[in-house]
């Protein structure tokens, strides 16, 4: 992280990355002296409201994060950067999306957790469109236009309020990911399922060291009473995701159901003192391992940006959404080039492994023989597709 007593005192000069997070209210000028260099802008956790009309004379800038500010609109003068194509304005306070805002060489757009209710019909006009992601809006309906994004890979539109999903939508020939929970399309939750997990009070539970944490929650170690079992506890947070409300995540957990190669869920969690969502799951052996690290803006980017060489091949694993209906739905993507052209159905056993729920991260074990379609709740076990990010899903 760099400090705005750094960029005053031009300390900072021939830098490509500015990292500024000190409470701005204001966009520093001193920012235009870095015109010759910068090509990622990072102000994300300010009280920023407004950026210059003048930020095109930032010619390089490529990628723009301003998610945790105070922005009310998607700033018009995007539009006007040259080379603009990640924006990333997560957890504003955004109503209104202008069209003058959508720069020409729009790649990714994250506005995740605002107050968005309509999409200009322009964002349909950009072909390089590959990601979008509006989960935790109040969006109705999407903007027939984006039928024309032919290179849109993943569309996140959980939490807001379609009651259906558009012809076109499951056309789009490169759509690899969609996730829409949360909606009032998405059908009811399993309640067979949910009936049959058992309950376990919080006072049955010892809780240890921390195991891991991610964006919809927190897991820890802990001892199941009174046999002192050990156990993994996910104690999910309460904010929006990419992937929706992580109560969704939860549901799909359990609705994925039995398979070998998903963490069994024990129960759920019952009587926390802060009636915080948890479940109690198996707690893996040691001898497995992590199949990727986490994501940077590097390995997010990189199959997005260079195809693979035609000897190469890649299986891609597609979370539609986290319901009951699309929790056992999963197709095997193989292709030697980076837009995948033929796909292979999964059975629906063994498709409940791709529910794409992070507390079920686990690894496969070395000796493991590869079948096709068989993913490991977003983490595939080809190491071609580790870094893919159709299958980090952490974006």
């Amino acid at each position: 992280m760099n400090t705005l007593a750094q960029l005053k005192a031009g300390q900072l000069a021939g830098i490509q990355r500015l990292d500024l997070s000190c409470g701005l209210t204001e966009f520093p000028r001193e920012i235009f002296e870095l015109a010759d260099s910068l090509e990622i802008l990072n102000l994300s956790g300010n009280a920023l409201s407004s950026l210059p009309d003048d930020l095109h004379r930032l010619p390089h800038l490529r990628v723009l994060f301003c998610s945790d500010n105070a922005f009310t609109e998607l700033p018009a003068c995007l539009g006007q950067c040259a080379k603009l194509s990640m924006i990333a304005f997560k957890a504003n306070r955004i109503r209104h999306v202008p069209a003058a805002a959508l720069p020409p060489l729009l790649r990714w757009l994250i506005l995740t957790d605002n107050c968005i209710s309509q999409l200009p019909d322009e964002l349909g006009e950009r072909p390089l469109l590959q990601k979008l992601m509006l989960a935790g809006n109040h969006l109705a309906h999407l903007p027939p236009s984006l039928a024309n994004c032919h290179n849109l890979e993943l569309i996140r539109i959980a939490s807001n309020r379609l009651t259906g999903l558009p012809d076109w939508l499951l056309a789009l020939p490169s759509l690899t990911w969609l996730a829409y929970a949360g909606n009032p399309v998405e059908m009811a939750a399993d309640v067979a399922a949910d009936d049959a997990t058992p309950d376990i009070p919080w006072s049955a539970l010892e809780l240890a060291e921390v195991l891991g944490e991610g964006a919809s929650g927190v897991i820890r170690k802990a001892l199941w009473q009174p046999s002192a079992k050990p156990v993994a506890v996910k104690l999910y947070k309460g904010s929006i995701t990419s992937d929706g409300s992580p109560l969704h995540e939860m549901q799909a957990c359990i609705a994925a159901g039995l398979h070998p190669n998903l963490i069994k869920v024990e129960g759920r969690v019952v009587g926390h003192p802060d009636d915080q969502a948890a479940l109690v799951m198996d707690l893996i052996e040691p001898s497995y391992r992590n199949l990727a690290a986490l994501p940077s803006l590097a390995s997010c980017t990189a199959t997005s940006t260079n195809r693979l060489p035609a000897s190469a091949s890649r299986w891609h694993c597609a979370w539609l959404a986290a319901s009951p209906r699309w929790a056992r739905t999963c197709t095997a993507m193989a292709s030697p080039m980076a837009t995948c052209t033929a796909t292979i159905s999964c059975g629906t056993r063994r498709a409940t492994a791709c529910s794409g729920i992070s507390a079920r991260r686990r690894s496969m074990p070395p000796p493991t023989p590869w079948k096709p379609g068989h993913c490991n709740a977003l983490k595939c076990v080809r190491s071609e597709c580790c870094s893919g990010s159709c299958c980090s899903g952490s974006t």
